[in-house]
């Protein structure tokens, strides 16, 4: 046996104690939400959408209403479009999904994520923002959706400007 054997004998060993461990995880209580959100479906529909109202009618088919619960932190005043940093956390319990929009963007959903059960909902991100704009956070939570919006001023547009 020479060495260029050996290593791909060692090779071989790491790959299939590699693939045992993945199928393992897959049989595990927490492998199966994984699995579940690898194969939720991507909402098409939503991102394609010109006004927030239908983005938010495409992406959960009800109305959002306002809520104290949710705290938006994003800039007053955004020097730089193209990176706007937003981020959010809330209080409300039973969280399974956010999502951010942007009513003056070209595409106005920027943003959509599934929460599995027993995740902490916060989120942060950096986000382009075409011109100034109402940013606007959606949160699911048992069942029902809430809202809440910031004002930020663009003074160089990110989409295209």
């Amino acid at each position: 046996m020479n060495i260029t054997d050996n290593k791909l004998s060692r090779r071989v060993i790491l790959q299939g104690a590699g693939a045992l461990a993945l199928v393992g995880l897959g049989n595990l209580p927490f492998g199966a939400p994984v699995l579940a959100a690898a194969n939720d479906k991507y909402p098409e529909d939503a991102f394609k959408q010109k006004s927030d109202a239908d983005a938010i009618k495409a992406l959960y088919g009800k109305t959002a209403e306002t809520s104290d619960k949710i705290k938006l932190d994003a800039p007053e005043i955004a020097e730089n479009g193209g990176v706007v940093p937003v981020s959010m956390t809330t209080t409300l319990a039973d969280v399974s999904s956010i999502a951010f929009v942007v009513a003056e963007n070209p595409i106005v959903l920027v943003a959509a994520y599934k929460i599995p059960a027993g995740t902490v909902p916060a989120v942060a991100n950096r986000i382009k923002m075409a011109k100034t704009s109402k940013v606007t956070v959606l949160v699911e939570a048992g069942g029902k959706l809430y809202r809440t919006d910031k004002e930020v001023k663009v003074t160089v547009g990110g989409c295209g400007g």
